[in-house]
């Protein structure tokens, strides 16, 4: 700990101006609606990001809504936790990666019928956060339609917060969220040959 009186007055006297302007910043938000938050990049941690934030949302009494597009999995973690909370809606919609399942049409279809959930929930004012994992690879592979997909996100209940993960986000998508985290891929343990870890990855 410094002993130092005039450097000690220097950082107070940094951290109040800090503060000023930290509060006007606060004072000024005072808008209150639903956002749509985009999470990106080919960074481990864009699912862990949003079911984050679902604890968060139940953590409030909020109602929720659950879509993983792609993934097929039903024994994770996450939805062994968050299945079985109360106020929790959750939908494995996929048969797999692509390079599993290695037929479009039937890729197509997959997301078709899964995006008919998704967008269920998107016009129900009662789900205050709906997390559509991977949902961007359905636009990037084209197994949907984007102009449709962003018209629901567009016109869904102002109250409701809208999460969508997943690699490659497109422009438009990024333009029409509030919210974008990009997460970069500095290190990964499997490249190491380190496979996926319970509790961590799955």
């Amino acid at each position: 700990m410094s002993a130092d009186p005039a450097k000690n007055a220097r950082h107070a006297a940094r951290m109040a101006r800090k503060k000023a302007i930290i509060d006007a910043a606060i004072a000024a938000a005072t808008i209150e609606r639903g956002l749509l938050i985009v999470v990106t990049g080919n960074g481990k941690g864009k699912s862990t990001s949003a079911f984050g934030t679902l604890a968060r949302a139940l953590g409030y009494g909020m109602k929720a809504g659950v879509c993983q597009f792609i993934k097929s999995r039903t024994d994770t973690g996450e939805e062994a936790f968050f299945g079985r909370q109360h106020g929790v809606e959750w939908h494995v919609l996929g048969d797999g990666f692509t390079w599993d399942t290695q037929n479009r049409e039937q890729d197509i279809a997959t997301a078709q019928r899964g995006w008919e959930v998704a967008r269920r929930m998107l016009a129900d004012a009662s789900y205050r956060l709906v997390i559509l994992d991977e949902l961007t690879y359905l636009l990037r592979y084209g197994y949907l339609d984007a102009d449709e997909v962003l018209d629901a996100l567009a016109n869904r209940p102002p109250m409701q917060h809208v999460i969508v993960t997943g690699r490659g986000a497109s422009e438009p998508l990024i333009e029409l969220a509030d919210t974008v985290s990009v997460i970069a891929d500095e290190k990964h343990a499997y490249r190491a040959g380190v496979k996926a870890q319970r509790g961590i990855d799955l």
